[in-house]
Formats: C-alpha cells, sequence, structure tokens
C-alpha cells in the first residue's frame, strides 16, 4: 500500500468541500487530476471513501475513519514543516494574521520592531476578522494570529496575553458637553443607544462595546455601519453621534474629535497571541510574544500620558 502526502491533502480538501469541482481548485489542480487520486487512495485502501452523487459526495463509513487518520497525519506533517522552518527561533517566515482593528495601529511600530530581531525574517500578514483567521490557523496556513480575548475555549490553541488597550468615549466637543457633571463618574451605560455608533456586525469590537455599553445588537438604534475605525472616528468627529474607541485607534491629531477617559476601573480589552498547540515553539512565539507586547504597551502608555 502506497498513500502519498498529496493523496491524503486532496482527500482532506474533498471531505470538506463535499464536491470535487470546488475541491479541486482549492488545491489549485484539475477536477479529473483530484478525481484520479482519490480513486487510487480508494484502490489502494482497499474501500470506498466517498459516496459520488449528482451535485456533491458524502463521506462513507469507511471514508469518516479514514479522514480521522488523515487530519492526524497532515497535522504531523505541518509540525514537520514548522520545526525545519522555525529552526533557530524567530526566523525564515512568518505568517501572522491580525485583526483589522489593531492591525494599523500596532504593525508600524511592531513590524520595525521584528526585522531588528532578524533582518533577514520574511512576515506575510492577513487581515481578517477572528473566525477567519482562528480557522487559517488551525489549518496551518498562518503560524500566528494575534486578537482581542475572550476566545471559545479550545484545548489546541496556546493563548499568551500581550497587553490591555482600554477604551475611551470619544464624540464632538457638543456632544461630550451634553455628559458634564459625570466627570469621576462616567460609565459607558451612561450612553445612551440613540447616539451609539459602532463598526459593522461582525468586528469582535462591536460585540465588546455593545457588551460594555449594556445594549444587545437588535437594538433598533444602534448604528453599526462604518467599516474601519479610521471611518467610524471621521462620522463621530463630524457630530454623528459618540463611540468608544481603543487606546491603540486614538489619533493623535482628529479635528472635531474629544476624548474623554471612563470613571473607576476602564473598560478594557486585552490583546493576545495564539498559536496552535501542535505547532513548534523553540522561543519564535516568546520572543514575538515580548516584541509585540512592548509596541502594544509603548503605544498604550503613549496615549494615557496625553489624555
Amino acid at each position: 500500500m502506497n498513500i502519498t502526502i498529496r493523496q491524503l491533502s486532496y482527500f482532506r480538501s474533498l471531505a470538506t468541500h463535499r464536491n470535487f469541482g470546488r475541491a479541486a481548485e482549492a488545491v489549485h489542480v484539475s477536477q479529473p487530476a483530484l478525481s484520479v487520486q482519490i480513486r487510487e487512495m480508494e484502490d489502494a485502501l482497499g474501500g470506498q471513501l466517498v459516496e459520488r452523487r449528482a451535485r456533491d459526495v458524502a463521506l462513507t463509513p469507511f471514508g469518516r475513519l479514514v479522514l480521522a487518520q488523515t487530519d492526524k497525519v497532515l497535522a504531523e506533517v505541518r509540525a514537520l514543516k514548522d520545526l525545519a522552518r522555525w529552526n533557530g527561533g524567530l526566523a525564515g517566515e512568518l505568517r501572522l494574521g491580525i485583526i483589522p482593528t489593531i492591525a494599523p495601529y500596532l504593525l508600524p511600530r511592531a513590524l520595525g520592531a521584528i526585522r531588528a530581531e532578524d533582518i533577514g525574517l520574511v512576515v506575510q500578514v492577513q487581515e481578517g476578522k477572528t473566525a477567519r483567521l482562528l480557522e487559517d490557523l488551525q489549518a496551518g496556513r498562518l503560524d500566528a494570529v494575534v486578537l482581542a480575548l475572550p476566545l471559545e475555549k479550545d484545548k489546541g490553541l496556546v493563548i499568551e496575553p500581550l497587553f490591555e488597550d482600554r477604551f475611551v468615549l470619544a464624540g464632538t466637543a457638543a456632544r461630550i458637553t451634553a455628559l458634564d457633571g459625570r466627570e469621576d463618574s462616567l460609565r459607558p451605560d451612561h450612553i445612551g443607544p440613540e447616539t451609539l455608533l459602532l463598526l459593522e456586525d461582525g468586528h469582535c469590537l462591536t460585540e465588546q462595546a455593545l457588551e460594555v455599553c449594556g445594549g444587545a445588537q437588535e437594538h433598533g438604534q444602534i448604528n453599526m455601519g462604518a467599516s474601519s475605525l479610521s471611518t467610524l472616528s471621521r462620522l463621530v468627529a463630524a457630530g454623528f453621534g459618540l463611540t468608544l474607541l481603543p487606546e491603540l485607534a486614538v489619533p493623535r491629531e482628529a479635528e472635531g474629535l474629544e476624548l474623554r477617559r471612563f470613571g473607576g476601573r476602564e473598560p478594557a480589552r486585552q490583546v493576545a497571541l495564539v498559536r496552535r498547540e501542535s505547532s513548534i515553539d523553540d522561543g519564535w512565539f516568546r520572543t514575538l510574544a515580548q516584541i509585540l507586547a512592548q509596541s502594544g504597551q509603548e503605544i498604550t502608555a503613549e496615549v494615557r500620558a496625553a489624555l
């Protein structure tokens, strides 16, 4: 019996997409080529892996057993590749995922520090929402991701907290003045839903802000339409409402924008670095976490000193 890694990869793709055409496209081969490899794999194993139907395929009971072993083998192959790639620590190529509400503010400083650590390191950055980044991380398409906690519990992940990113209230002087009298006791739940502007649905920052303010996504008066924090800041500066901005995203200069800190314990998000538990770590993850943590702590400290 001779089963190849290529055949296992094709079978995994077919199991994921449940269609020969989509599976072939995902692994960048022609549909006939993928079909031939699956047939050869079935012949080698002596059993049918999938039921071929008019528009899709379904795994046979035997196919489900083979898929479980396939995932184990492919995970070990990824670990072997990681071992070779990370031999010697933070070196070679780093595939880093990062959410959009952190990327443009943390990366400029952090990438400079990473390059200073290893001038030969090739860094590939992928921006995306949390769910997509975690999917790519688990599939081995990313080495690590930077996102905001909390995460759903997953025993297959290693989570390293980096720094605390506190929220500040942002709005025009007129809207901020309307909250006067609360300088020492201003709380997020003092913000009326009719004045609250947030990012479009799907951003974890939106969920965090709603939780902080005691709101809910189905509240009809909450405007969730901005596609980026930059757009959100401009809308707020133009007088369209109030919002919560993380310290990372506080602009150095923003005409018409006023900022106010909350009294008592300030609401915040925890930024973290995450990798697969199965990935090889001979020090690169710790080194990367230290660089990102220092960069984030420097930025937030500068904002706190200015506000």
